[in-house]
C-alpha cells in the first residue's frame, strides 16, 4: 500500500476508531489497533503516563513484554533514567516519533536499554511514540519488531497517529469526570515486596487496585500491576525517609493518588491507595482543557476564589482584557459563568453525582 494512500486511509481508521472510545485505555487500545493496521509489531503495548511524574499508570499489555523483564525495565525507565530514548527525554524532544536505532546512531549495544531488554528477547529495534499536548505527556505506544526493520513510512504512519491519540486521550479524562459506582471510602495500603509481588493488601487497596485502567497483563493474585511496579522502582532510590507520588485515572472515572514509602532493609515497598487532595489535580486537569499558560492563570486564580478586581490588580490586566479571556475560557470549558467553571472543574473531577448520601470519609457522597 503506497505510504500516501496509506496515511489517508490510516487517518480516517483513527477517525472512525477513536469516536466511541470512553476509557483512556480504551483510547490506546484502539489507537494501538489503527496503528497495528498500519505498522505491525512483534511486542507491542501502549502505556498512560501521569504527566506530572511520568511514571505507568496503567495501560494495555496484551501483546506486551514478559513479565519477567519488567522488573529490569522499570529500572532503567524509572530509576536509572538511562538511555536516548527514555521516556522523560522524549517527553522534551521535538518529533513525538523515535525510533532507537536511529536515535543510538546505529549502535545499538552503546544502549542500556537495548542490550537487557530488547536483544534477550530478540527484538532487533522499538518505535516510541510519544502522545503529547504541549508541556504534557498523556501516554505512550512502544513498537517492537524482531526482524522487519521500520521504514521512513513507518514513522510517517505513526505520525500520522499523535495528533488524534492524544486529543481523545485528553478528551477522555474531561468526558470521564465523575463517579459512576460505588466510591471507596477512605484510604488502602499495599505491601510490595523485593521481587514486585503484593504481600499484604488491604479490602479497599484491592478495590481500587481493581479499577485501574490496565489491561492485557497476566494476573496473579500475588502479582502487581506495571502501575505499582514502576512506583516502587522509583521509591526505593528514595531512602527510607523519602517518598514518591503519582495520580492515576480509573475506569469509573475518578483519579487516585498513590503514594509509595521504601522501607528499609528487605526492599519491601508500601503504597498508600486512596482520593487525592483537592488542589493536587489543579495542574492537570486545567492541562486535559488545552488552556494556554495566560488562560490557565486566570482559571487558577477563579478557582482560589479571587474576584475580578483582584485577578486584574495580580494579573495586571483591564477589564476588557480579561473579560476576553473569560470568554474564550468559557468557551473552552463549556460554561457561561465564573460560578459554572468551578462548579465544573470541581463536580466532574472532584466529586461524584449529588445523589445518594450520605459522605464518605474523604468527603465525597457514597452513590449506593
Amino acid at each position: 500500500m503506497p505510504p500516501s494512500r496509506s496515511r489517508r486511509e490510516l487517518k480516517a481508521r483513527l477517525g472512525h476508531h477513536l469516536a466511541p472510545a470512553t476509557t483512556a485505555a480504551d483510547v490506546l487500545a484502539r489507537a494501538a489497533d489503527a496503528l497495528l493496521w498500519a505498522v505491525p509489531a512483534d511486542v507491542w503495548c501502549g502505556v498512560l503516563l501521569d504527566p506530572s511524574t511520568l511514571l505507568d499508570t496503567g495501560g494495555v499489555h496484551h501483546e506486551g513484554f514478559p513479565a519477567d523483564v519488567m522488573p529490569r525495565l522499570f529500572e532503567i525507565e524509572h530509576v536509572e533514567q538511562d538511555g536516548v530514548d527514555n521516556v522523560r527525554v522524549l517527553a522534551r524532544r521535538e518529533s513525538p516519533v523515535s525510533l532507537l536505532s536511529a536515535s543510538t546512531g546505529g549502535d545499538l549495544a552503546s544502549s542500556t536499554y537495548y542490550r537487557d531488554i530488547l536483544a534477550p528477547l530478540r527484538l532487533a529495534d522499538e518505535m516510541r511514540v510519544v502522545l503529547r499536548d504541549g508541556a504534557r505527556t498523556w501516554g505512550l505506544l512502544v513498537w517492537c519488531r524482531a526482524t522487519t526493520p521500520f521504514t521512513a513510512a513507518d514513522l510517517a504512519a505513526a505520525h500520522t497517529v499523535v495528533a488524534p491519540a492524544t486529543e481523545a486521550l485528553r478528551r477522555s479524562f474531561l468526558r470521564q469526570g465523575t463517579d459512576t459506582g460505588a466510591v471507596v471510602d477512605g484510604t488502602g495500603l499495599v505491601v510490595v515486596d523485593a521481587d514486585q509481588r503484593i504481600t499484604h493488601s488491604t479490602s479497599t487497596a484491592d478495590r481500587l487496585l481493581t479499577e485501574l485502567q490496565e489491561d492485557g497483563r497476566a494476573h496473579h493474585a500475588t502479582d502487581s500491576p506495571h502501575t505499582l511496579r514502576a512506583l516502587a522502582a522509583r521509591a526505593r532510590t528514595t531512602g527510607p525517609r523519602g517518598s514518591v507520588r503519582s495520580h492515576a485515572k480509573t475506569r469509573s472515572g475518578t483519579w487516585i493518588s498513590l503514594t509509595a514509602y521504601a522501607m528499609p532493609g528487605d526492599g519491601s515497598v508500601t503504597i498508600s491507595v486512596g482520593p487525592p487532595d483537592l488542589t493536587e489535580l489543579t495542574a492537570i486537569v486545567l492541562d486535559a482543557y488545552a488552556l494556554s499558560p495566560r488562560h490557565r492563570e486566570v482559571t487558577e486564580l477563579v478557582l482560589r476564589g479571587r474576584s475580578t478586581e483582584e485577578i486584574m490588580a495580580q494579573l495586571h490586566l483591564s477589564r476588557n482584557t480579561l473579560n476576553g479571556y473569560f470568554t474564550k475560557i468559557f468557551d473552552t470549558v463549556g460554561v457561561r459563568s465564573r460560578s459554572e467553571l468551578a462548579a465544573r472543574v470541581f463536580q466532574r473531577h472532584y466529586q461524584p453525582h449529588l445523589a445518594h448520601p450520605p459522605l464518605a470519609l474523604d468527603g465525597r457522597l457514597l452513590l449506593t
